[in-house]
Parts: C-alpha cells; structure tokens; sequence
C-alpha cells in the first residue's frame, strides 16, 4: 500500500496503482472505509508524485488581475442597507453581497469598517457605528463580531478582505444621531474640528495621529486581513464659505491653533506644505506600523484620480488634491510607503479633460518602485437615467487597464451596482470580462518564497462521473491560502481556484460527454506565491 492513494466511493475503497495507472476496487464497509481514508489523509501515505505531461499538452501559467470592489458603509451605501438590523439579518445580506461578488469573479473585497472615527467591528478604542445599529456606541448583539463573519466568509468563498478606515472623518452628514460619550469629538474635543457639516480630525494634532496608527495597529493585529486601506479624505474636500460671506470662496481648515504653535516653535514651513507634511507622516507611519504588526499584509491607498497640477499631462485639467487635500500622492509612490495604488479614476474613458487612458499612464509613470496600481472603477454610474453610463464603458476600462502591463487589476465602486446588476453590468462581467478566474497578483517586494507543492492524498476513481475527485492537502509546513487547479477535457484546458479549505478537486466534466483526462494543482500562499505544480494523468 505505500504506492498506492485510498479513495472513497459509496463504501468501497479504491486502491490506485501509481505505477500502471489503474483503479482496483476493493469491499469495505462505509465507516471502514472513512477510517481509512482519513487515515491515510492525515498521515500523508499518498503524496503522489507529477505525472509527466507532453510538453506541448502543460497548462498556462495561472492568469492574474486583482477584481475587487469597494463595499461602503457610510451613508449605508452597501452595507448594511440600513441601520438597526438583527445579527441574522446582517449576516444574511453580507453572504447575499460576497456570493454575488465570487459569481461575479471577484477575488478581493474592501469592506468600510471605519467609516467616521467608529466602528464596524469591537474596537477597543472607537464607538459601534451608528450606520450599523441606528445608535452611535450600541453592540449589534451579543459576541457578535461583524468584521470576524466577513473575514471568515470572505476567505470560505476565495476571497481576500481588506479593511477600510478613513483617516481622519469624524463625523459625516449622513448621520442623525447623538456621538456617543466615547467617541474622539467628546473624548478629545480638543483635537477636532467643525467643517461645514463635517467634524474632522486635525492631521496637525499628535493624538489625531496615534489615534488612527492605535486603530490600523489593532485592526491588523487582532484579524486575519488580507489588505488595510485608506482612502483620499486626508483634509477635508473644500467646500463654499456661508451665503453672505463677505468674500466668496473655499472654506479654510480651521487648524489655526496648531498653525500658530508651530510657528512660535520657530518652524518655517509655508502652511500648505505644513499641512502635506502631516499626511506624508501619515501613510509613511500606516505603512511601517502594517509591515510591523504583520508584513504579509498589504497596505493600501486610493487617492483622488487626478495627479499633481505641475506633473500632469497635457490637457488634463480639475482638482488638485496636491494643493486642497494635501496629499502628495506622487511622493508617496517614489519612497514605496503603499503596496498597492487604486487612484479614483472616475470618469469616461472620453472625457477630455479626465481622459481614462491618459490618467492611468500617469500613474503607471509616477510609479517607480513598481508597486500595484489596480485603479478604481466608478462602477456605480451605471444606471438607468439620462446621465447614467452604459456597462460598456466598465468593461472598456478594464480593457484599457488590461492593454497596460503595469496595470495589473482594478476595483469597482461600489458593490451596489454589481448586486443590482445594473444593466446588466455584472452579467456581462462574469460571462466577458471574467470568463475567466484569476490569481491576485504576487507582491514580491514582501517576500518571494513559494510554498511547498500539495500533496494528493486520496483519490476517488470509481461511480459517477459527477462524483470523482482527487483530495489535496497543503505540503509541509505551506502556508496556503488557496489552490490553483487545470483541468484537462478534450484537450482544452480549464483553470479554476479553490479556497485553502476547499481541499477536495472535482474530476466531473463539464463537457456533456467528455472526460477529465488530467489536473495540475498548484498551491498559492497570502502574498500569492505559487508552488511547484502538481501533475495527475487520469486512466
């Protein structure tokens, strides 16, 4: 038997000569034969070996493009559709929401979890969000942890989870109720600022600082998280001065206080270069404290899509987010203090003063270390109105990324419009776009080493077509997060990917009169290095 695979089919276990390549069946009873296959799965007696293939007949490498999409909770934009719901009724619409993007053919998801100095999930530092319960500081329920189920289900379906937290917003317009008596604004009155409808942060204030370095710290240290991101509200977009106003214009950042202590400290910066060099600590701070706490995590930023005024290219017009938000993206790029960027390209691919292609170049160019850059997709236009966008400017975007090899995925904003299917958007995805599945793409820069090749330590021959199969374990010592499997019929090969936990390899057809002729099965780690591939030839 040391030669040989157990496999199990109806109480029979099927013993597989390695060697010829045949199937024998031998009588076992149905718990018999159960022991034994769990036996022999545990103790790793089936390793198997690769079965050489012609050259001519070895699969592709495994596509690659990182496919997420934004699910917000302000405002209860996504998720959850709106406050005060059951546990059960939360947990119901976030299975509705990540079944719909793993049919869709995403692999990632970036869930909002911070969305104004609160939480989505028991923090140790920041009240429940009022977008969650309908209270600003009420639990959901009893040990219920909401970012722990999207974790755990996201990874059951495949796919990666990124948390969300906005840097700085304390309080957004949307909301209607009282701050609870722990959040920052009555903690620290001192360190926030009234803007217009807004409560906000000041980036000047140290404990603005440490407040959301304590928040990533412990968002990355207590969950199993694929990604942390930040979005672009570092300063408060501008808005207008009161009606009446003496002098018409911007609003600015009431951050005098600070401003002045600065000065008498004898600092000599101009204020705007002042205020960027608050945000540039900022995400330099993010990304040392996430390589700290778990450098298999990614960090990453996705700023506003249009670059600094003294950089851009020729008739690209609009906001500078340089200049109002104080973000120098540009520089942030240059030093590698992100390891991926997802800048908010949100226009027609033929606005020509936005033009899609144009702004993604830019990027690409302002990307030196060669960091990810998956720009984001305004997915939500989609509509039917006047206005709205039909879904063949989402997919023409993603072919435009795709045509740009430094562009190596994308992200939808938001989930709504692929839930809704608006237009059809997210059938024409999966059936054109994402015919598909794929890989996220490998970040070296955090580590190169591949995982150890699975082993094949059972196989199901016998019975129905439907009903055959080959079952994986990791190698040893792999840390796996999922499994890339080829699967050969009629000699075309089909590729697949399987969660870690999804360690059973289905051989049924998906022709109506074919057969799986042979599978190569490769395991991927969280950084998405790729094993050495496993090779099965089928009698």
């Amino acid at each position: 038997m040391s030669a040989a695979s157990v496999a199990l089919s109806e109480g029979h276990a099927v013993v597989v000569d390695r060697a010829v390549h045949r199937a024998r069946p031998v009588r076992l009873g149905p718990w018999l034969a159960w022991l034994a296959f769990v036996f022999l799965a545990a103790a790793g007696s089936g390793t198997g070996r690769s079965e050489n293939l012609p050259p001519l007949d070895v699969p592709p490498p495994a596509p690659r493009e990182f496919r997420a999409a934004w699910i917000a909770s302000v405002a209860n934009i996504d998720w959850p559709s709106r406050p005060g719901l059951s546990v059960r009724e939360l947990r119901a619409e976030m299975r509705t929401l990540l079944d719909t993007a793993a049919e869709v053919g995403l692999n990632a998801i970036i869930l909002q979890v911070r969305p104004a100095a609160d939480a989505l999930y028991p923090s140790p530092f920041e009240p429940w969000s009022e977008y969650l319960t309908g209270q600003q500081g009420k639990a959901p329920g009893w040990f219920y942890d909401p970012l722990r189920d999207w974790v755990a289900e996201a990874h059951a379906r495949g796919l990666e989870l990124h948390a969300w937290i906005n840097p700085y917003r304390a309080r957004h317009p949307s909301a209607k109720g009282a701050l609870a008596a722990d959040h920052l604004a009555n903690t620290r009155p001192d360190v926030v600022r009234s803007y217009g409808d807004f409560l906000w942060m000041d980036p000047a204030e140290p404990a603005a600082q440490r407040r959301t370095q304590d928040v990533a710290a412990d968002l990355v240290a207590r969950y199993d998280l694929d990604g942390l991101h930040i979005d672009d509200y570092f300063y408060p977009y501008p808005i207008d001065v009161p009606a009446g106003a003496a002098v018409p214009g911007k609003l600015d950042f009431p951050d005098e206080s600070a401003w002045q202590r600065y000065r008498k400290s004898g600092g000599t910066l101009a204020r705007a270069d002042w205020r960027r060099g608050h945000v540039d600590r900022l995400v330099r701070d993010l990304y040392a404290t996430v390589r700290r706490v778990k450098p298999w995590v990614r960090f990453g930023v996705s700023p506003f899509g249009i670059g600094r005024p003294d950089l851009r290219p020729p008739g690209v017009e609009g906001f500078s987010q340089y200049d109002q938000l104080y973000a120098n993206v540009e520089l942030w790029l240059e030093q590698g203090w992100m390891d991926y960027c997802a800048p908010q390209l949100y226009w027609p691919s033929e606005r020509k003063a936005q033009p899609f292609g144009v702004l993604l170049d830019y990027w690409i160019s302002r990307n030196p270390k060669g960091r990810h850059m998956w720009p984001g997709l305004f997915t939500s236009s989609v509509a039917d109105t006047p206005k709205g966008w039909v879904p063949e400017e989402i997919l023409n975007q993603v072919t435009q990324a795709r045509q740009r090899p430094a562009a190596t995925g994308h992200i939808h904003f938001s989930m709504i419009a692929l839930q809704q299917d608006r237009r059809s958007v997210a059938t024409r995805l999966r059936a054109e776009t994402y015919a598909e599945p794929a890989l996220v793409p490998a970040t070296p820069w955090l580590g190169t080493q591949v995982p150890e090749a699975p082993r094949i330590v059972g196989r199901n021959l016998v019975g129905p077509a439907a009903e055959r199969s080959l079952l994986l374990a990791p190698g040893l010592g792999a840390e796996v997060a999922r499994y890339a499997v080829w699967r050969r019929e009629a000699g075309q090969w089909r590729f697949t990917v399987q969660p870690a936990r999804d360690r059973v390899v289905s051989l049924a057809p998906w022709g109506a009169f074919a057969r799986v002729e042979a599978v190569v099965v490769s395991a991927v780690d969280r950084l998405g290095n790729e094993s050495p591939r496993v090779t099965v030839v089928l009698p």
